[in-house]
Parts: C-alpha cells; sequence; structure tokens
C-alpha cells in the first residue's frame, strides 16, 4: 500500500473515528507536558507523530524501516517532527535520549519483541505508551485469525497478560492497560458503545498499556543536540 493511500483511510468517517478514539486513549494514557521531547518507534506515514507534535509543541523524532513511508512523512510535517529511518530492535540514541515514547501497532511486526522493548525502554526517561492489537477482541475473530487478512497478514495479535509478562524483567512500573474500538464496524451503534463502556474493559481490539520507567536520567550532549535541532526547525519553518 502507498503512503498517501493509508493516510487517507484516516479522512474516511470511519477512519477519523478509529484514528480520533486511538490518539485520544495514547494521549490520556501518556499525559505528555508541553514541550516534552517524543520518539514515535513505527511511525509510519507519521499520523500519530504529527498529533502528538502538534499538541506537546515539544521535539519530536519518527523512526521507521520504511523510507518511502518516511519521505511522505516529511512532506506532512506539522510542526518540529524529524524522521529517520531506523529499526526497534537498534535504535540510535543514547540511553535516556527522550521524555516518552510510543509505539502504535509497530510491536505487532516485530519478530524479537522483548529486544524492541528493551530498546523502547532503554531510551525512554519517563513513561511509555504502546498501542497493540488485541486478540482478545472481535476485530481479531474477523480479521487476525489463520495469519490475519489484509493490512493484518502475518501481524501479532497481543493479550495483556503477554505484554505484562514481556515487560516484567524490564525496569517500568505503574503499568496502566486500556482498550478502545469495541466494535471496529463504526456504525452508529458502535460508536455510542464506545462512549458507554469504560477503557477498563480489554474487550477493544486496540490494545494500550502504559507505564514508567525507573531510573531516567537525560544525556545532557544528547539533550543540547535535540534543543539544536528543534530550534533548526523552528527556524526552518519560519521561511516557508
Amino acid at each position: 500500500m502507498k503512503a498517501e493511500d493509508y493516510d487517507a483511510w484516516y479522512e474516511t468517517p470511519r477512519g477519523r473515528w478509529i484514528g480520533e478514539a486511538e490518539y485520544s486513549l495514547l494521549w490520556s494514557l501518556l499525559q505528555p507536558e508541553l514541550g516534552t521531547s517524543l520518539l514515535d518507534i513505527g511511525c509510519g506515514t507519521g499520523y500519530f507523530t504529527r498529533l502528538f507534535a502538534r499538541d506537546t509543541q515539544g521535539f519530536m523524532v519518527g523512526i521507521d524501516p520504511n523510507k518511502d513511508w518516511l519521505a511522505y512523512a516529511r512532506t506532512q510535517a506539522a510542526g518540529a517532527e524529524t524522521f529517520a529511518a531506523a529499526r526497534a530492535e537498534a535504535l540510535p540514541f543514547p540511553d535516556h535520549a527522550f521524555d516518552c515514547t510510543i509505539s502504535v501497532a509497530a510491536l505487532c511486526f516485530i519478530a524479537d519483541q522483548a529486544q524492541a522493548l528493551r530498546e523502547i525502554i532503554r531510551v525512554t526517561r519517563r513513561r511509555f505508551v504502546l498501542g497493540l492489537l488485541n486478540r482478545r477482541s472481535l476485530l481479531y475473530l474477523e480479521k487476525g485469525r489463520a495469519g490475519g487478512t489484509g493490512g493484518y497478514r502475518g501481524a501479532y495479535w497481543h493479550t495483556a497478560s503477554e505484554v505484562r509478562t514481556l515487560l516484567q524483567a524490564l525496569p517500568v512500573g505503574r503499568l496502566t492497560f486500556r482498550s478502545a474500538i469495541f466494535l471496529p464496524q463504526g456504525t452508529p451503534f458502535a460508536r455510542t458503545l464506545e462512549l458507554l463502556l469504560p477503557r477498563s474493559v480489554l474487550w477493544g481490539s486496540f490494545l494500550a498499556v502504559a507505564g514508567d520507567v525507573s531510573g531516567g536520567a537525560p544525556d545532557m550532549a544528547f539533550e543540547g543536540s535535540l534543543g539544536t535541532q528543534q530550534q533548526s526547525s523552528n527556524q526552518m519553518g519560519g521561511k516557508k
């Protein structure tokens, strides 16, 4: 699928509803402050990167191995986002380089999930949030079984207990699990149900987990480079 086609789906009524619901859940779990530096791992077209950059007004980096999608993401940048080609299993950043990290569905397509999680936590100073495909959902029954169909082909679908096990050996605490998109069809009934069911009911197709990182201290040299890059990005934006 082309990057522009993927992003265009978020402009459809159903895609807009799902995208906004997922972003609202991620934001509520992460609760970043104004000016927070964030890393988006597996950013794809930069859809969520743009939203977080817009609302935090902080320095935002999106990484993804797909260079074509990164090129598209750069053309859609909302502010101070920077994009780079990299893999989650080997992040090119020093320890505790970012205040927060996000990753939406990327872990579902990574073979060595344990290594990717170690890297995510390593570069995070304060808090992280992961968005995953939920095996305990109606969407899994429709799209996820027998290897998956369409855009879900080859995806790994998680349960909350599996994610907790993956994270138990890492320096994280205050884990919080929530879910959204209980009926993915996007009908009026589905939207009403979404408003009525509490996020703590883990039956939604979008499973999110957030937690605090212990012992995060900034790499001051990298902090300085972040500030310089952000200032440069802002100056460039002013010349458009």
